[in-house]
């Protein structure tokens, strides 16, 4: 995953809890479906979209297993 960061935060996509980087890809996604950016700057910016949603997905699965883990010492 890339450890491109942010402009507003200088923060690595790996610090990022999954709020911070749901809200800034909800941000990505609506600078490339709203603005004519430069072909280089949508670029950068679809690059640190997939680096957010992934870093999303490893969040989401991480807290999955979490809970799968809690039920089975639950148990």
């Amino acid at each position: 995953m890339p450890k491109s960061s942010s402009k507003k935060t200088d923060r690595t996509v790996e610090e990022l809890t999954y709020e911070e980087a749901l809200v800034e890809l909800e941000q990505i996604v609506s600078a490339l479906e709203g603005e004519q950016n430069q072909l280089e700057e949508a670029i950068k910016l679809f690059e640190r979209g997939q680096a957010l949603a992934a870093r999303c997905s490893i969040l989401l699965e991480a807290a999955e297993a979490f809970r799968v883990f809690g039920e089975v010492l639950g148990q």
